[in-house]
């Protein structure tokens, strides 16, 4: 009898012990991950390596819905980028941006100068003049002190100027920008806050949230097309095209300028989720690449708000002939082997 206590007395032990962990660690198979790889809403996102060796996501500004009211760029942390850890707002209430009215959009996180650079849209739906302003701090994980404007839609002369995107080349510093109005590109002064010289245009009305990266030569524009945010009708989804110069001309697989073409797609919505959009590119120590995105479940398109809800996505990128693809052309639904990354 006292053997079959001693026996019972483990076994509560143990079932209190495994009771105090949490799901992830009792059933999350680490060598594995599936989509989402983080809810409820990181959307727009952009990414960067910090320099603390941790991955850093942020993504426009939403409310939640967990009472805590809007963030602010709400941020993300990652060590393996697909386990995620909400840790604050790029903005404080009172250190947000007070230059016009609007919402904090779409940012782009770089790190420039030696600090870390994000650009950010203030606009609201429907606005007449939105803009792009830039704020800077010392760690990833901010906060960021605004450094104010860099162009408005009514000063640069493109409508709905929102959607930041910064790349340097060769030393020079290029702001890319635009929804559905053209997408055109600027050089910035060296502090990356102002524009300097001629806009120029690289893709037509149909596109949104340039992205770009260099690869083998070519300069790679992706561009979101379609609805991002109509929650299950939904058209968002990502095409690429290609050029020799970061200026353009940028062209399709079948060599069609996208001043006319829609691209050639990357990826569109599945059975399970739909609207992916409004991509980064990292790139894991294996070399391998990697779209992160948001899309929409079609089980929980909205937000107890009502605005659509877009958690944060993550697919390989499979190089076929020089041209990008996700596996399937959809977002991933099954588990699948996780980014390679070396350990610290």
């Amino acid at each position: 009898m006292k053997i079959a206590n001693s026996l019972l007395s483990i076994l509560a032990v143990s079932l209190i012990f495994i009771s105090g962990c949490s799901k992830e660690e009792t059933s999350r198979d680490h060598s594995q991950f599936q989509n989402p790889v983080f809810e409820p809403v990181l959307a727009d996102p952009s990414m960067i390596k910090g320099k603390d060796g941790n991955y850093y996501a942020y993504g426009t500004e939403d409310d939640w819905g967990d009472g805590k009211g809007a963030k602010y760029i709400p941020i993300i942390k990652s060590s393996n980028l697909t386990d995620w850890k909400f840790v604050g707002d790029a903005f404080t209430e009172k250190g947000r941006p007070t230059w016009k009215q609007g919402g904090l959009w779409a940012p782009d996180i770089q790190r420039y100068n030696g600090k870390y650079y994000l650009y950010y849209s203030l606009s609201t739906w429907g606005d007449y003049d939105p803009g792009i302003g830039v704020a800077t701090s010392d760690s990833p994980g901010g906060p960021f002190q605004d450094q104010g404007q860099v162009l408005r839609s009514s000063e640069i002369g493109v409508e709905n100027s929102i959607d930041p995107f910064f790349i340097e080349d060769n030393g020079i510093p290029y702001l890319f920008w635009g929804s559905f109005h053209g997408i055109y590109g600027v050089e910035l002064s060296e502090d990356g806050t102002k524009t300097e010289g001629e806009i120029f245009q690289i893709a037509g009305n149909a596109y949104e949230a340039p992205y770009m990266i260099k690869r083998d030569g070519y300069y790679y524009f992706f561009g979101s097309l379609g609805s991002c945010c109509e929650g299950r009708n939904s058209t968002y989804r990502v095409a690429a095209a290609r050029s020799k110069s970061i200026k353009g001309p940028y062209v399709d697989k079948k060599g069609v300028d996208i001043l006319v073409s829609e691209g050639t797609p990357v990826i569109t919505g599945g059975e399970t989720y739909i609207g992916p959009g409004h991509n980064a590119i990292v790139t894991d120590d294996k070399k391998k690449d990697w779209i992160i995105y948001h899309a929409i479940d079609k089980k929980q398109p909205k937000l107890d708000n009502g605005a659509t809800r877009r958690p944060l996505f993550i697919d390989p990128i499979v190089w076929k002939d020089g041209w990008p693809r996700v596996k399937n052309g959809v977002p991933g639904e099954e588990e699948q082997s996780p980014p390679f990354l070396n350990k610290k």
